[in-house]
């Protein structure tokens, strides 16, 4: 080694940008700076091809080649299955655990006549529920009955919105083993929730002011006449013949609850009684009042009647354990759902990635990214993306299993987050349309109420999708949202746990207990809290884009205490000093590395771009 070698060993290791990559050259004492393209984590990246090309492997390699291309989509398709089912498990495990709960908020009329209270019991009611279609589906059923007013029952669909939105961002949590990954695959899940948290924040206030969407959806109604279609199946026709082998609900017991029914809360939500399976002897007592008159007097006899009727008891697994209640099926459904969920999802994003390799990747990568020619086509092509996204919700009948599906995708690569914003947009109009149709499958009275109520939810996604896609600038507003919390995710990844917990339950929670003590309390603490957010939020963007405008101390948080404007007390709190053992291990790791000429590991490379 030369004497400038020997020099260089000496000083401290070199310190390279985040776009610099350090090449030591055998036999030579100087360094050359290699300049590479800046890395951004949200760019789709290029996926790997470290197969063996065709013509290098041998007879028995190609037969297995062969053999893997048609079974590695079939197997795809599988897994797909599963993960559908286990969101079904998922939902089902919620209704059993927070049914009847979800149903005693629906009982609340009083509470409802209240905008704000509304949205959180609809927030609140999907998330126990797990799912969208059976909040809404008890709301249109109480709203046929006349128990609800269409007009007290738009908010509760407004927050029905928000609460579907918790599938995805569970599934998303089964990508924090990549930091990458994870970061846009949270970011995926989490730009359904600001879009549809953004249109409450606009929409809730414009129509508890003007009634537009009610005015709007009464002059459709009004207009035409409207007759039943009957329901309509489309995956659950693949997917019911098995999930009803495990287990089956009952969820006319969360209306019956949610409609004040006698005895309704002391049913169990696993259904008993199902169309098929071996004959039982059921009695049941009822009340029966007879009346006498004899043109003078008139009066009743009420007694209760116990008569017997034969029916088909259900079949499916767990209605064999008459044993076991609601609460330990549920718990038992729900560690099982999680798990298969998690595995599938594992297996989903591996197979993906050995599949969308090389030429392939790219073909598809394409066509998923295109765009029409001209620039008006460029403009129209999003909108083309929105109803593909409407169709494929139709198709699967769930805005929570689309957009749960879509998240891995996001996740590798394959779909970035410009273009998964108008599909998670197209599942908010898809999910509609399923809503429509059970209106269509009511009849008589319920039928005009039922479907003035689903064309609200059409409205208000429409007018949604209005004022925050057509405008860049506001269509960026949703999307840059979603990418700051998935970069706080990909730095703190227990910061998705928080998120899950305050947006989805805390934070419901805590309005609607407000909006119970009423608007006195509510406006009290909320407006002052609502001022100081908008103020924060100004500085905030005032700091990046003009801090000459603001005080020199106010163009950074600096002169706040540390725990006040970041998160790294709370990071040290959850993490303990694990992250700092592994942080200083990886500095000697990269300091080893450069001290040794001849070669840079690709650990070196992919800390110096971190």
């Amino acid at each position: 080694m030369g004497k400038g070698t020997d020099k260089r060993s000496k000083e401290q290791p070199p310190v390279y940008t985040e776009n610099e990559v350090a090449i030591v050259v055998d036999g030579d004492d100087k360094t050359k700076i290699v300049e590479e393209e800046e890395f951004d984590p949200w760019n789709v990246p290029d996926l790997k091809d470290d197969t063996v090309p065709w013509s290098e492997l041998t007879g028995c390699g190609k037969v297995e080649r062969v053999v893997l291309w048609f079974l590695k989509p079939v197997l795809l398709l599988g897994l797909l299955y599963m993960f559908i089912c286990s969101l079904d498990f998922l939902s089902s495990a919620f209704r059993l655990l927070g049914g009847k709960a979800a149903g005693e908020l629906f009982a609340q009329n009083e509470l409802l006549r209240n905008p704000v209270c509304g949205l959180m019991i609809g927030v609140l009611v999907t998330v126990l529920v797990q799912s969208s279609s059976t909040s809404t589906s008890i709301v249109v059923s109480m709203v046929g009955a006349g128990i609800l007013e269409v007009e007290q029952s738009i908010y509760i669909i407004m927050g029905s919105n928000i609460g579907t939105s918790v599938t995805n961002t569970i599934v998303s949590l089964g990508h924090s083993g990549d930091r990458n990954e994870f970061r846009r695959a949270f970011a995926g899940a989490t730009i359904h929730d600001m879009f549809n948290w953004l249109c409450v924040i606009v929409l809730l206030p414009l129509e508890a002011a003007s009634h537009y969407l009610f005015r709007l959806s009464t002059a459709i109604v009004d207009s035409f006449h409207f007759t039943g279609v009957g329901e309509i199946k489309l995956l659950k026709v693949i997917t019911e013949p098995f999930t009803k082998l495990i287990v089956e609900i009952d969820k006319g017991v969360i209306t019956d609850i949610a409609q004040n029914q006698e005895g309704a809360a002391e049913l169990s939500l696993l259904k008993r009684y199902c169309k098929t399976g071996p004959l039982v002897l059921v009695n049941t007592t009822e009340e029966q009042v007879t009346f006498f008159s004899n043109g003078t007097y008139n009066w009743t006899i009420t007694e209760n009647v116990t008569t017997s009727a034969w029916k088909h008891q259900c079949q499916y697994l767990f209605a064999q354990v008459n044993l076991w209640n609601d609460t330990l099926v549920g718990v038992i459904l729900l560690v099982a759902a999680l798990l298969i969920l998690c595995v599938c999802l594992a297996c989903i994003v591996k197979l993906l990635h050995s599949i969308l390799k090389g030429a392939l990747a790219k073909v598809i990568k394409k066509a998923v990214h295109a765009e029409l020619p001209t620039k008006v086509g460029k403009y129209l092509t999003g909108y083309l993306i929105i109803i593909l996204g409407a169709g494929m919700t139709f198709l699967v009948q769930s805005s929570s299993i689309f957009t749960s599906a879509l998240t891995p995708l996001i996740a590798i690569g394959v779909v970035n987050l410009k273009r998964a914003y108008p599909l998670t947009l197209g599942a908010n109009i898809g999910t509609t349309t399923t809503a429509i149709l059970a209106a269509l499958a009511s009849s008589g009275d319920g039928l005009v109420r039922s479907l003035q109520l689903a064309l609200c939810h059409f409205f208000f996604n429409v007018s949604g999708i209005i004022l925050w896609y057509p405008l860049p600038p506001l269509r960026n507003v949703p999307i840059g949202l979603a990418k700051k919390l998935g970069n706080t995710t990909a730095k703190y990844r227990w910061f998705a746990i928080v998120y899950l917990i305050l947006m989805f339950f805390l934070l419901p929670a805590a309005i609607f207990g407000l909006s119970v003590a009423g608007w006195e309390a509510l406006v009290g603490v909320g407006v002052p809290l609502l001022a100081f957010a908008l103020v924060v939020v100004v500085v905030n963007i005032l700091q990046t884009k003009r801090p000459n405008w603001l005080p020199k101390k106010l163009r950074t948080w600096d002169f706040l205490p540390l725990a006040l404007h970041s998160l790294e007390p709370y990071d040290r709190i959850f993490t303990g000093c694990c992250k700092k053992k592994g942080a200083e291990r990886e500095e000697n790791e990269e300091r080893i590395e450069i001290d040794n000429p001849g070669f840079v590991t690709e650990q070196v490379m992919e800390s110096t771009r971190l």
